[in-house]
């Protein structure tokens, strides 16, 4: 039987923090995992993986600000990965959960670093998806790639979205996860890229959690765009492996939940 995922609202810096819950009819001596979305996604990502996860412990899924459910910053120079990390943790002091895992997809492994960098002691275990360590070449290449496209009466904008969502369309995946995907993106209105400016803006800080956290951190290698990058993460990890996943690629956790969710059982501990 698959857990029921809640929705709800906390307050935070920009305003109203929209989040996921699910949680076991038992109570679970786990800590609660915290689920750490992608951009330009939110934590409907994670809906799927969390009605198998949260039969065995609370699972929780912010919106940063700007995505999904959550208001955004005022500003984009306000939008950072710290940013994001504080709104996660303002969930967490909302719903009283001290200690945490945390679960981090792509620009969420950035935020997921930065929640146990500023808060060490709250932090059992880290498990990421992709590590961006880019070369100037490729941080030059993403940045130019994920540049917002202006609106146009053609709608450039989304069927660049769709084109994009299409090529990297990972094995097993349906058109209406692809579609999922597609109105996340719209979700983010016309600061949809401000996440991933906040991620290339927290490269060296990345890099210093990687070489420093005393957590174990696991991170999950997928085939998708990272996967190279990925693979410079072993020499920097103080406690911690890669794991090679080339089964898997975009929106795995739609097609493969309890697989995912028995590899995050195995290695959150």
């Amino acid at each position: 039987m698959m857990t029921r995922v809640k929705r709800a609202y906390t307050d935070g810096r920009f305003g109203q923090l929209h989040y996921r819950i699910a949680a076991p009819e038992i109570p679970s001596a786990l800590p609660p995992l915290y689920c750490l979305h992608q951009s330009p996604k939110c934590g409907l990502e994670f809906e799927t993986l969390m009605r198998t996860v949260g039969r065995e412990r609370i699972v929780v899924a912010p919106d940063y600000p700007g995505y999904g459910g959550s208001d955004a910053p005022p500003a984009e120079h306000d939008a950072t990965t710290p940013a994001y990390a504080e709104a996660c943790w303002q969930v967490a002091g909302a719903l009283g959960h001290d200690t945490l895992d945390l679960f981090g997809n792509h620009t969420g492994a950035k935020v997921a670093a930065e929640m146990a960098t500023s808060r060490p002691d709250r932090v059992r275990s880290i498990a990421m998806v992709s590590a961006a360590l880019l070369t100037p070449e490729e941080r030059a290449f993403f940045s130019d790639y994920f540049t917002p496209i202006p609106l146009d009466e053609a709608g450039t904008r989304f069927t660049t979205m769709w084109e994009r969502i299409l090529k990297r369309r990972g094995p097993g995946t349906s058109l209406e996860m692809l579609a999922q995907s597609y109105m996340m993106n719209l979700l983010g209105g016309e600061a949809y890229e401000w996440g991933h400016i906040a991620a290339f803006a927290w490269d060296q800080p990345f890099v210093d959690a990687l070489k420093t956290l005393p957590h174990r951190i696991t991170i999950l290698n997928p085939d998708d765009d990272l996967a190279e990058c990925t693979r410079r993460a072993p020499a920097l990890l103080k406690n911690g492996e890669v794991i090679e996943c080339p089964q898997w690629g975009y929106n795995f956790m739609d097609v493969w939940p309890e697989d995912v969710a028995a590899l995050l059982a195995k290695v959150l501990r």
